[in-house]
């Protein structure tokens, strides 16, 4: 194995290990009926703006498979595949906009807000879907279960995605060589 290929391997088991803390630090949302704010994407984000898309693919997906194995919650066994590695997996997406080694900061500051943004969007979404397919149930009488799964979702992924841009803009700013990968 080259030594590029075990840096890949041993940086996304680093940011797999720092998500599955930080998904422990958690901050409840009393306006999102139980849902937590936390910072757990900022790894897998990382990861993706650092490598590249396949790199936050996989660093979802394996963080995915760790939350639920530690923290299994589910109501049918397709809700586990939709709500843990894939709703992670498509967190790591946001290497699209990876970050430009030679762009000017404030552009690369654009790039991680909207990598941030559509990474959540579609983390939201897999849960959204999930919501609605699997969580009805929990709907609150006389309301839909489409504006259930809508505000219980949106309750926590908005701070969410807020609180993960924030960070992510901060530490590039403050150490923009964090989001270089090295290949020396």
């Amino acid at each position: 194995m080259n030594l590029k290929r075990t840096r890949l391997i041993t940086e996304t088991a680093v940011m797999v290990a720092l998500a599955v803390v930080l998904s422990y630090v958690k901050f409840d949302a009393p306006w999102a009926y139980g849902g937590s704010i936390s910072l757990e994407m900022v790894p897998i984000l990382l990861m993706a703006f650092r490598r590249g898309v396949e790199a936050g693919l996989v660093t979802g997906l394996i963080f995915g498979i760790v939350n639920f194995l530690l923290n299994p919650y589910l109501v049918h066994p397709v809700s586990i595949l939709v709500d843990y590695p894939l709703a992670f997996l498509l967190v790591g997406i946001a290497g699209v906009f990876r970050l430009k080694a030679g762009d000017a900061r404030l552009l690369n500051g654009a790039r991680l807000f909207l990598g941030t943004l559509l990474g959540s969007g579609l983390r939201f979404a897999a849960h959204f879907v999930s919501g609605i397919v699997w969580w009805g149930s929990y709907a609150p009488e006389g309301t839909p279960v489409v504006v259930y799964s809508l505000v219980y979702n949106l309750g926590y992924m908005i701070p969410s995605f807020l609180l993960s841009a924030v960070v992510l803009i901060l530490l590039y700013f403050g150490a923009p060589k964090l989001f270089q990968a090295s290949e020396s």
